[in-house]
């Protein structure tokens, strides 16, 4: 017979392993940034729906993915790769820059 100390810890470690698994499960888009510019320039999403976004730095200089509506900012150095989790987003265009190239480095997000 299992102790109940026992069965609370597997519940729990049950619970933390579900958690994990959604978590990987989040929408996933790929961004990538070179020559000062973002490829795709626009990422349509979901609205209403967590999501993740993996900046792809192809340049030969560090990026710095920013948004001031969504409150993310990211340096991401060159030929490295960095993942941004993003909360549910309400229909509409969220802007996006680099901001050490920002003159060429434009893009958004749309959830629709």
């Amino acid at each position: 017979m299992m102790s109940p100390k026992f069965l609370t810890a597997a519940a729990f470690a049950a619970l933390l392993a579900a958690t994990a698994a959604r978590a990987d499960e989040l929408p996933l888009y790929t961004l990538t940034a070179k020559d000062g510019r973002f490829e795709p320039a626009t990422i349509e999403v979901t609205a209403g729906q967590k999501f993740r976004v993996e900046v792809v730095n192809a340049g030969s200089s560090a990026i710095e993915f920013e948004s001031k509506p969504l409150r993310k900012e990211k340096v991401i150095a060159a030929g490295a790769r960095a993942t941004i989790d993003f909360q549910p987003l309400k229909a509409g265009s969220y802007r996006f820059f680099d901001e050490f190239h920002e003159k060429t480095g434009q893009g958004e997000i749309v959830a629709r």
